[in-house]
């Protein structure tokens, strides 16, 4: 390793200045961060600062080892008889206020991205991007990692956080060397703008993204039937919209969403709740059969599940505590470290590929872990105190433990995460959901949550997985002119493209044009830009196919 020595200075620099003094170029020339100023752990509620000696930063029974690799610094923690909630990497140089700044999601965004000012209290989940309005700076940790990571952009500083918990309390790793994350950097090159430096920055973390064979895209009842769907319903739809996809080689899917699934004796009818997903209610009755149904009708069944929820009668030593959130006792959720638990989701996932769904989308594993959606993980990711059955692997792991079971078992069946940890889920499902709810109700909710999170989450496309910006609720609730906006920007930006089609809402123009973004979403086709997304927290002006397209939001 070639190490260039540098000379420390106070003042706040760019961010080119601020990664050519941070960083090396390692022997193949990739660039690498260097080994940190400061490296600090935190044990219960104290923060304890590690001391250098050698290669290896300790202090207090913790021992943290920083490897320099071809393209990566890999970060390693040990901490016999001593629970380790999070260590912290410091390197000492800050950012003018004037720089631009624009960090990652959890889960699924919010409607709450954009490029920003830098600001010390803000967590920059699992990557940042840099931009001086010359170059950009990128800092991050390669998917699969084996803790929850943020960065932090201080007036003095650049921070990276690995949050290590088991739960709400420090993981007990024993005599384990826990692996927990690989930081990775680039910087822009010639030519790039930051939108590309971005895509390019997502390959680097995520070398080995698992993509489907073809284009995904179809209809989703949920933005009109809202889980007052019935075999009926889905065949009806399923028939209506058929011959609105004209490509023979790529059928689009038919995906059912929440309604089919069991339901507790607790509150029965409209008032109950899902909590039984091997086996189909009243409405459904013989899921195998509608599956069969969908293909007769011409496009791929597909099907919505959640893994972690609990039935009714479950016994307390195979649920995880309540807290917060996750506290309803007619939702009880699963401890995904008790492996009685995880045979029955790959048995669920094994089932459904065995009625024959080609597709599962399986929803809610962060909020039944954490008991907080995304945008709620502000000041701690879960409430503290709680702690998982088995309480040796960190958070990050037990979430990689789980989505490695449900991908094992699906075998060739197609992934969608939903609600899934971003950088757990890339590599692992073919796609991600990347926003919050759209909507069949409300237009603003459409354009806040789908349209910002396809802007700044449209780099990751087929880097990570393929993106989901979420269905397009047709409905007479939400007038054509705007939902044609939202159809076309994703059956052009080569994303995938779902559809909620009320059948009432849907005359001779619409057919048309659906017909015609099907046609273009079945093929392969260049990633959308959007070309305002420094300036515009919902993107109006994109680049699709190689021409300038201006949308109104309004």
């Amino acid at each position: 390793m070639n190490r260039r020595h540098f000379v420390k200075i106070s003042a706040a620099t760019t961010a080119g200045i601020l990664f050519s003094r941070i960083t090396s170029l390692a022997e193949g020339f990739a660039p690498i961060i260097n080994l940190p100023d400061e490296v600090w752990a935190q044990s219960g509620k104290d923060w304890v600062h590690l001391k250098l000696s050698g290669s290896t930063y300790s202090s207090n029974g913790i021992e943290v080892s920083l490897k320099q690799n071809s393209d990566a610094l890999s970060t390693y923690v040990q901490s016999p008889g001593v629970e380790l909630n999070a260590v912290r990497l410091k390197w000492n140089y800050g950012v003018a206020q004037s720089t631009k700044i624009l960090g990652d999601h959890w889960e699924r965004s919010y409607g709450d991205l954009a490029w920003k000012s830098p600001d010390a209290d803000v967590k920059n989940p699992w990557y940042v991007i840099l931009h001086d309005g010359k170059q950009s700076a990128c800092f991050g940790v390669k998917t699969g990692c084996n803790t929850i990571c943020w960065w932090t952009v201080k007036p003095d500083s650049l921070e990276l956080t690995m949050d290590t918990q088991s739960g709400g309390v420090g993981v007990q790793l024993g005599q384990r060397k826990l692996h927990a994350a690989d930081i990775i950097t680039t910087k822009s090159n010639d030519g790039e703008t930051p939108f590309t430096t971005t895509q390019r920055f997502c390959r680097l973390m995520c070398p080995n993204p698992r993509l489907s064979k073809k284009p995904v895209y179809g209809i989703n009842d949920w933005y009109f039937a809202y889980g007052n769907n019935s075999v009926k319903l889905i065949k009806e739809i399923t028939a209506l919209m058929t011959d609105l996809a004209p490509n023979t080689d790529n059928r689009p899917f038919s995906v059912i969403d929440a309604g089919w699934a069991t339901y507790s004796p607790l509150l029965p009818g409209d008032g109950g709740f899902m909590d039984d997903f091997s086996k189909p209610n009243d409405k459904f009755k013989d899921m195998h059969q509608m599956a069969e149904d969908i293909k007769k009708l011409g496009m791929q069944p597909g099907l919505w599940t959640r893994p972690l929820c609990a039935k009714h009668d479950d016994k307390a030593s195979l649920l995880l505590p309540p807290i917060p959130g996750r506290d309803d006792p007619k939702q009880p959720i699963l401890d995904p470290t008790i492996e009685e638990n995880i045979a029955r989701i790959k048995y669920n996932i094994d089932t459904y590929k065995k009625w024959g769904y080609k597709l599962v989308k399986h929803d809610y594993t962060t909020y039944d872990i954490m008991g907080k959606w995304g945008i709620q993980m502000t000041d701690s990711l879960t409430t503290p105190g709680w702690r998982f059955n088995d309480n040796s692997h960190s958070t990050a792991e037990i979430i990689n433990q789980l989505y490695n079971a449900i991908r094992e078992t699906a075998g060739d069946m197609y992934i969608i995460g939903c609600n899934t940890m971003s950088h757990l889920s890339a590599g692992v499902f073919e796609m991600n959901r990347i926003g919050d709810d759209t909507s069949g109700k409300e237009w603003d909710r459409t354009r806040k949550m789908g349209v910002n999170t396809l802007g700044f989450r449209i780099a990751q496309h087929n880097a990570f997985y393929a993106t989901d910006g979420d269905c397009v609720g047709v409905t007479p609730d939400i007038s054509w002119k705007r939902n044609k906006q939202w159809m076309q920007l994703l059956a052009e930006s080569g994303t995938p493209l779902f559809i909620s089609p009320q059948p009432d809402a849907l005359g001779s123009e619409q057919k048309t044009f659906i017909k015609e973004c099907f046609a273009k979403a079945a093929k392969v086709q260049p990633t959308g830009e959007p070309l305002d997304w420094m300036s515009n927290p919902r993107p109006e002006k994109w680049k699709l196919n190689g021409r300038v397209v201006n949308f109104d939001w309004s």
